[in-house]
């Protein structure tokens, strides 16, 4: 495929391997191979807000331009082309938080983009189609769960809707070489309340190791205090169910999520709030 772009891929190296399998190309090019069955209808959403966003000069990874047509399906997979960003240093929950305020306050761009109404439908979904990842208990007790923290979700009160990145992540955030920050994998893009946003830093400190010094940074980059909010504790749990979803998706051919989701499922069941999480083996 490659060849037939005039693109050369000699010497592709692997940087990424979740949703998406991610290869740096020579020059300043990164190509993005989806997994998702959803891929080819998502992506030229996604690619047509990257663009938008990059014109308006808010700090994003831009699409390559140059190759027409994307995303482009090879050997049933939806592929998309992107500028390197040669990073330099782990960015900074400030800068995290400075740049989703400003995201925020975007416009909702001129194209049609889902809402996001029910965040919990695709871990609805891969318990009902997963079964081979889940014992008959287990998929009884995440599908009340679910039914019960959908009906939660829809009852929380959020400010109006905004343009959401939708996995808003600190490992998102890439510092170019002159230092500025830039947002990338937006996969997620959606109009909804800002709050879904704003969670994963918050969740971070729950589940992934983040300090509430960086929590406290984020909130104060921000402009306001998710843990202040009614609805704080019950968007906790969703984020929590969501996590728990990914790994249900991937377990049957990702070694990680076999090893990951029962450490999860195990936090959830015994209603503990704050047990480690992984986003990668360990040692």
């Amino acid at each position: 495929m490659c060849l037939r772009l005039g693109v050369d891929a000699e010497g592709a190296r692997l940087m990424r391997l979740r949703s998406n399998a991610v290869f740096k190309l020579r020059g300043d090019m990164v190509v993005r191979i989806a997994t998702a069955p959803d891929a080819l209808t998502r992506l030229p959403v996604v690619l047509a807000v990257a663009r938008w966003l990059a014109d308006r000069g808010f700090p994003t990874v831009r699409p390559v331009d140059e190759i027409p047509g994307q995303p482009i399906v090879h050997a049933g997979r939806a592929v998309t082309f992107w500028r390197y960003v040669r990073a330099r240093g782990r960015p900074t929950t400030h800068e995290l938080g400075r740049v989703l305020r400003n995201l925020h306050r975007e416009p909702v761009p001129p194209m049609a983009l889902r809402h996001l109404t029910d965040p919990l439908a695709e871990v609805r979904h891969a318990v009902e189609h997963r079964a081979e990842v889940l014992t008959p208990a287990q998929r009884s007790w995440l599908s009340d769960r679910i039914e019960h923290l959908t009906g939660s979700w829809q009852a929380l009160e959020t400010g109006p809707p905004v343009l959401l990145h939708g996995d808003a992540w600190i490992d998102n955030l890439l510092r170019c070489q002159d230092g500025h920050v830039v947002l990338c994998d937006w996969d997620g893009v959606a109009v909804g309340p800002r709050e879904w946003d704003l969670v994963h830093t918050y969740h971070g400190q729950r589940r992934f190791g983040l300090s509430g010094a960086e929590v406290d940074a984020f909130a104060h980059a921000y402009g306001s205090d998710l843990r202040r909010w009614p609805g704080y504790s019950t968007l906790m749990e969703v984020r929590d169910m969501y996590a728990v979803g990914i790994h249900i998706r991937n377990a049957s051919g990702d070694p990680f999520s076999r090893q990951e989701l029962p450490r999860r499922l195990d936090s959830l069941t015994r209603g503990d709030g704050h047990a480690r999480w992984y986003m990668a083996a360990t040692g």
